[in-house]
């Protein structure tokens, strides 16, 4: 009869064990996930930051070889200057950014029609460095 109860006693664990594991479980988790978050968020802005600065070069090499600004960010797009507009990664949609028009601009010749001369996310959070996402 010792046997028996031996080999019924010694599996499985008891619920001490099973709740210590668990309180473990949930502070690693704890410190985890917000390290995780804060990871993604910064990843989310340098793909921001890098395709805020390729649309501004490609608007640049647009006004300096056509000799006015675009009219829209797909005017980029269709003339090669881009494959295809990115998706703004706090949004994610390509119909999302902002364009400045040369209209902003007191120094830019107003004869001309008013053009895009600089882009912006349209993303109403907050970065991590305290400015709004749609001012980058």
């Amino acid at each position: 009869m010792s046997k028996t109860r031996r080999k019924s006693g010694s599996a499985g664990f008891t619920l001490v064990e099973l709740m210590i594991v668990i309180t473990i479980l949930l502070v690693l988790m704890a410190v985890a996930v917000p390290r995780y978050e804060r990871s993604i968020t910064v990843a989310k802005e340098a793909v921001l930051r890098q395709d805020l600065f390729t649309m501004r070069r490609a608007i640049d090499q647009y006004t300096e070889d056509k000799q006015r600004a675009p009219q829209a960010l797909d005017d980029l797009v269709s003339d090669g200057y881009l494959k295809a507009l990115p998706k703004d990664p706090f949004t994610n949609a390509t119909d999302s950014w902002q364009g400045e028009t040369s209209e902003d601009y007191s120094s830019i010749d107003q004869q001309e029609p008013p053009g895009i001369v600089d882009v912006h996310s349209g993303a109403g959070q907050t970065g991590s460095d305290g400015t709004a996402y749609n001012t980058w």
